[in-house]
């Protein structure tokens, strides 16, 4: 497989996409390949900070089905869409090109295919998504986290490659070795990002403070928007709770090495990367994430990895309990460590190499 190979991510919106990709760029220009990044502009709220990737801003936009007239102008806004796409191609041309998901990455993966450009695409969630499933009968490839993955034909099947979760390969190679293990005091950390951080902070720290209050000795490491930072810090002051506040961070595995326990949404990404660190971790899904599709990543690691589970609707009720039972009993934390060593994405990357030097040797 040639060096320099003109290569092109597209990534969708959120965080669940911008993540993985940003770590397959990562991969490849170590391998010297010429990377290109495309998203819209929510992308780029994550992708800003990593001016070393040349990455360019296109529209997107989502199918809207309220009435006759939103689904009508939303087509034409994904047809315009699609045009800007096949003009942006035409001028760079890449070789191969990988769709990670999102609506974002849509529009660039249908140009790829009028253009005759080779395109690959990765789903990390248990169902695939919108975007990625109306793709399936023109990507080369569909490479997947799990086999388990729900959502896709029969007919695709030959296309199917499991390759394991595309992290950090810091994260890969995290050893939290003895660190961390006596849970006589819970260095919770919490995460979750814009989608989680409104109710995070709003119900999370009340139970805490249950828990504080009942003799569960405590340390908070919780992310949350800037405009919450300040009321964050004044109730576990006042709580008498030692806590750290951060945004979005790039260095998560900073607060990797200082927890032994999470409290998290449930995207495919995240879940991954606490398992790939050896984190025990309790899951609250977004509800409204498209499909249900956090509920099907939390179930698949609550079965899979031993993992925890709370309901957005049972976090009054059912959290505090379980936090309690976690501190009372620490054969909780070290069966879900033991069942997470038996899980590793470390030969992602391998996987990723063997597939486009396939591809790219393949004849059309």
């Amino acid at each position: 497989m040639s060096k320099n190979l003109k290569t092109l991510i597209a990534v969708g919106g959120t965080g669940g996409h911008v993540i993985p990709g940003l770590s397959l760029a990562s991969h490849l220009a170590e391998k010297n390949f010429k990377i290109k990044i495309t998203t819209d502009k929510r992308g780029y709220n994550y992708i800003k900070g990593f001016e070393n990737y040349d990455i360019s801003i296109l529209p997107s936009f989502p199918i809207k089905n309220k009435n006759i007239f939103l689904i009508i102008f939303s087509y034409i806004l994904v047809f315009y869409s699609i045009i800007r796409a096949l003009f942006f191609l035409i001028f760079n041309r890449p070789k191969i090109i990988f769709g990670m998901g999102g609506y974002a990455s849509f529009p660039i993966c249908i140009a790829a295919k009028v253009l005759r450009i080779k395109f690959v695409i990765y789903e990390n969630n248990l169902i695939i998504g919108k975007a990625n499933k109306f793709l399936l009968p023109f990507t080369n490839k569909i490479l997947v986290s799990y086999k388990d993955v729900e959502g896709i034909s029969k007919l695709y099947q030959n296309k199917v490659i499991e390759i394991g979760n595309i992290i950090k390969k810091e994260i890969i190679d995290y050893s939290i070795n003895d660190l961390k293990k006596d849970t006589k005091k819970l260095n919770i950390l919490i995460l979750g990002g814009s989608q989680a951080a409104k109710i995070f902070a709003e119900k999370l720290p009340v139970i805490l403070k249950k828990c504080n209050d009942n003799g569960v000795s405590l340390k908070i490491y919780q992310q949350c928007l800037p405009s919450q930072n300040e009321k964050l810090k004044l109730f576990y002051d006042q709580a008498n709770i030692d806590c750290e506040i951060f945004y979005f961070s790039n260095s998560l595995i900073n607060y990797f090495s200082k927890a032994n326990l999470a409290i998290t949404r449930s995207g495919s990404s995240m879940l991954a990367e606490l398992t790939n660190a050896n984190i025990p971790f309790i899951s609250i899904p977004l509800p409204s994430s498209a499909d249900n599709h956090q509920f099907k990543n939390a179930s698949f690691y609550k079965k899979k990895i031993s993992s925890l589970l709370v309901e957005e609707i049972d976090i009054d009720t059912k959290l505090y309990d379980l936090i309690k039972d976690i501190h009372e009993n620490p054969s909780i934390i070290s069966s879900i460590v033991e069942n997470q060593r038996l899980f590793s994405d470390k030969n992602v990357y391998n996987n990723i190499n063997q597939v486009l030097k396939d591809i790219v040797n393949e004849k059309n």
